[in-house]
């Protein structure tokens, strides 16, 4: 095999990146697009040393589970990855592999399990989009997600994933982003004003945020232009301008100024109201979110008497729903942003016994004396510090609730937790947040 040769493959795998896999005299081959089931004619692009890349040339016999992309630009944007697979056997995919990478890295067996959660839909669910800028040759205002393994952008004026009450704001800003006159910015170069389009939208209340993130704070008509919003569309309720001027891949800065309405935006998330800011981390799929703290709550069977401690708790996303079931719950958040805002929202819900703490999660819980009855995980796609799993060992909160987007680090941290035999795995409950990518989400519970 040589890099531009052609091969016959038969896809019979999908990897941890959502690609398929299939083999060709013993070598493995990634190519994306592809779907179990399907046979193909490949171009391989790159050798590896323990695989090859490849590019379809010709689908030669066409899996059950591959679908019409119900999104034009879909072999091209880099948003999505899966949209040439059936909806359902995308949820199949992601539930068999974070139990066989439980079973694989973990050494975990016999799991006990429920079908993947869903939300509502599998098109038009993200409750959130951030777009960088672009401009084509011809000088017109570009907006949507970079070409895979690229930054060359997909210009869009709808996107099927998105809350379809964002779709107007495309089209329409970048017209006026242009009528305007506004620069953008240029990532060689360093150059120019505007560099993304961030909107947001609350799911339950339909209210709308939109920001742009600039390099320039004195953006000049701002003020104009964002009284001009307000009156074009209903339910937008606010206006800002993100200041980052830093050479970065970092799309937010931290500044956020507010130019016309207001800096939030309400959202209803498990019977609680919610204020999120632009930059404020919130799960992008609402309904499949409510849906795992609904079994969160389920599993745990709260009765008013536990200690609930919330590590990497964000602006109170599980906290303040489960602090109503519980005698005392804490957060730890290393940004404190994000506590401000979980401390606003307890107060906006009369939610007075939740307390935050702003930190890191190895450096705070080891000084936190009081005993936990449990304690929630929702770290980062890397996992947890090997300082907080063994803070764990030692503190032995009755239960463990693990939640997590990432399989592979997952079981890695069970594992640890497990390994002398003082946790147990119970259940693991994946849930599909990402439709029409290969992420999944998932809950994962321990006990003594």
């Amino acid at each position: 095999m040589q890099q531009g040769s052609l091969v016959e493959i038969e896809i019979t795998d999908l990897n941890h990146t959502g690609e398929g896999v299939g083999r060709s005299n013993g070598q493995v081959i990634f190519v994306p697009d592809t779907v179990i089931g399907d046979r193909i004619s490949a171009r391989i692009l790159h050798l590896k040393r323990h695989h090859a890349e490849g590019k379809i040339q010709k689908i030669l016999k066409e899996s059950p589970y591959r679908i019409r992309p119900r999104c034009i630009v879909a072999d091209k944007c880099g948003g999505c990855q899966w949209h040439h697979i059936d909806d359902n056997y995308q949820s199949q995919i992601k539930h068999y592999q974070v139990i066989e990478t439980l079973k694989r890295i973990g050494g975990f067996s016999d799991i006990e399990t429920s079908p993947i959660l869903t939300g509502t839909s599998s098109l038009g669910y993200r409750n959130k989009a951030t777009y960088p800028l672009g401009q084509s040759t011809t000088g017109n205002i570009q907006t949507g997600y970079y070409r895979r393994q690229s930054h060359h952008i997909v210009n869009l004026n709808q996107c099927p994933v998105q809350d379809p009450d964002l779709n107007p704001f495309l089209a329409e800003i970048k017209q006026d982003i242009q009528g305007r006159g506004w620069t953008i910015y240029n990532e060689t170069t360093h150059q120019g004003q505007l560099r993304h389009l961030a909107l947001r939208i609350g799911r339950k209340t339909k209210e709308i945020l939109l920001t742009l993130i600039t390099t320039d704070s004195q953006l000049s008509g701002i003020e104009e232009q964002a009284d001009i919003w307000l009156q074009r569309y209903p339910n937008l309720v606010g206006v800002t301008l993100n200041y980052n001027p830093t050479k970065t891949n970092v799309i937010f800065g931290k500044e956020t100024h507010t130019i016309a309405g207001r800096p939030y935006l309400r959202e209803i998330f498990g019977g609680l109201t919610f204020h999120l800011r632009p930059e404020t981390f919130f799960q992008v799929n609402t309904e499949a979110a409510e849906a795992l703290l609904g079994v969160i709550l389920e599993k745990l069977a709260l009765d008013g008497s536990q200690r609930l401690l919330d590590a990497y708790c964000g602006v109170g996303t599980f906290t303040l729903p489960l602090a109503q079931h519980v005698f005392e719950a804490v957060g730890i958040e290393v940004q404190e942003t994000a506590i401000q805002q979980a401390k606003e929202n307890a107060k906006l819900n009369g939610i007075d016994n939740a307390s935050f703490f702003t930190g890191t999660v190895e450096t705070i819980l080891p000084q936190i004396q009081d005993q936990f009855d449990i304690v929630i995980l929702d770290p980062p796609r890397k996992g947890c510090d090997r300082t907080v799993l063994d803070t764990l060992l030692s503190l032995q909160p009755s239960r463990i609730v693990y939640v997590s987007c990432q399989a592979a680090t997952l079981a890695r941290d069970l594992k640890y937790l497990c390994q002398e035999g003082k946790y147990q795995l119970t259940f693991v409950q994946p849930a599909d947040f990402f439709p029409q990518t290969p992420h999944v989400e998932c809950v994962a519970f321990l006990k003594i």
